[in-house]
């Protein structure tokens, strides 16, 4: 996918090797063990240390970077408005893409080599799982087969939520999403109070949609973002991925009585396999080519992944 991007001097991306990107690293210490990478990566992500030093701290270092700028930037706006509001103005961070691909290993990988840096910052993680719709609004209006389409998400609670981070008040709170039920968890919150750095994942961070009528002022969830990150991979690779999850998925969590989708665990192995091929071309796929994989251009930094799920090339946006 990566090759449909323009390379030309006319492309708003630098493109980097593995091994070129890696060299970026610089003198940027290692924070985390194999043991660490183990317990933070996702079900079927085979991710490494290596991997994670190749690829991650790099990202890390250019990330500490840019807050540290970011910061400065927002020190600057205070003082031109000659304000003194003392609260810190979190930096945040979006990483999109299609499902299968990594995103939540990417997600914590990222949060836990920030939260060692030197400074100590606090690094909050929020899904966007958390701002779908309850299944029984989702079933009320038809779309229970579009869940993670753009309108299964409540978008108004989820840029309060993000205005509240960017606002930097003292508590703020996200719903619970529960993949063993696959719904929201009633009542259930997670607390998020005053952090240095949010990331925000979710399949649909970078979307746009139709601009308002008469320039009314409507913000998309992107435009809370100071960094933002694609994971890409050709639809072959992801469509491979998904399948293999959910198959094995089918030998685990699946088997849980109290899982949604437990029924999935008592059919035999052609007809799960079958199912997963059906769940991944009627919802997954449509979603991928309608919603998501437009959304990859308007990200800072795109990780491409090849078939064994590793990280082959880094694009990053010019400034």
């Amino acid at each position: 996918m990566m090759d449909q991007i323009a390379r030309g001097s006319l492309s708003p991306y630098r493109f980097f090797a593995l091994e070129d990107w890696a060299k970026l690293r610089a003198d940027t210490p290692m924070t985390l063990s194999a043991e660490d990478v183990r317990a933070l990566k996702s079900l079927n992500d085979p991710i490494s240390l290596a991997e994670v030093e190749q690829v991650f701290l790099p990202l890390s270092r250019l990330l500490s970077f840019y807050v540290e700028a970011m910061q400065g930037l927002f020190d600057v706006t205070r003082r031109f408005l000659n304000t003194d509001e003392g609260r810190k103005t979190p930096f945040v961070i979006g990483i999109g893409g299609s499902v299968a691909v990594g995103k939540s290993t990417t997600a914590r990988i990222l949060r836990e080599l920030l939260k060692r840096w030197p400074s100590a910052p606090q690094v909050e993680l929020v899904t966007t799982d958390g701002f779908l719709f309850p299944n029984a609004v989702l079933e009320a209006e038809g779309l229970m087969g579009r869940k993670g389409f753009p309108e299964s998400y409540d978008v108004g609670t989820l840029l309060n939520f993000l205005s509240d981070i960017k606002a930097g008040r003292e508590r703020v709170t996200a719903p619970v999403y529960s993949h063993m039920e696959y719904d929201i968890v009633p009542g259930a919150v997670q607390e998020i109070g005053q952090p240095d750095i949010l990331i925000l994942e979710g399949l649909n961070v970078l979307q746009t949609r139709d601009l308002p009528s008469a320039g009314k002022i409507i913000p998309f969830v992107s435009d809370y973002f100071d960094f933002s990150i694609y994971i890409d991979a050709d639809e072959d690779a992801i469509r491979h991925w998904y399948i293999d999850r959910f198959m094995r998925l089918r030998e685990t969590r699946f088997r849980d009585p109290k899982s949604y989708f437990h029924k999935y665990a008592e059919v035999g192995e052609p007809e799960a396999h079958e199912i997963a091929r059906d769940l991944w071309e009627r919802i997954n796929l449509v979603n991928l080519h309608q919603n998501i994989l437009p959304t990859r251009p308007r990200a800072d930094l795109i990780l491409r992944k090849g078939e064994d799920h590793a990280v082959v090339e880094v694009a990053l946006r010019r400034l």
